[in-house]
């Protein structure tokens, strides 16, 4: 049977997968629209420029985050706080942009609210995982 500190790293360590798989997609996605040409943009359809770079250099923190979270830096608690805080603004930048009736894709809306969920849910694990109040983990406690 596992204890609650090898539950957590656990889940800290899938959350690491999670946003390192995350961060490696979304790059490969918004690049090959952002530089893919005329063609790859069309294919997106009603793009909303702002939000889709905010997304493909969010997906260089998201890689960044995932591997500090491997690594078990309670640092990264407080750079997945801030991943999740922007993606939120983003979000609702993108619901101002819909509301004075700008061009969208549903699929964009519908990314934006899956994103802003796995962060906040990366977020509150990590913050519950390492602790950010308690002193650094040791090698002992991670056996």
């Amino acid at each position: 049977m596992r204890g609650p500190m090898q539950q957590r790293g656990f889940l800290i360590r899938a959350m690491s997968l999670i946003a390192v798989g995350f961060g490696l997609l979304t790059i490969k996605e918004g690049g090959a629209i952002l530089f893919g040409g005329e063609a790859a943009q069309a294919s997106a359809g009603n793009f909303v420029p702002f939000v889709l770079w905010f997304n493909f250099l969010a997906g260089f923190a998201y890689v960044i985050a995932g591997a500090v979270l491997w690594l078990r830096h309670r640092w990264a608690v407080w750079l997945a706080v801030v991943i999740a805080a922007a993606t939120a603004f983003a979000f609702a930048a993108l619901g101002a942009h819909v509301y004075a009736g700008g061009a969208y894709e549903m699929r964009t809306v519908i990314a934006m609210s899956f994103r802003t969920l796995v962060w906040v849910a990366i977020a509150a694990i990590s913050w519950h995982g390492l602790s950010c109040g308690k002193p650094a983990m040791t090698a002992r406690d991670m056996k």
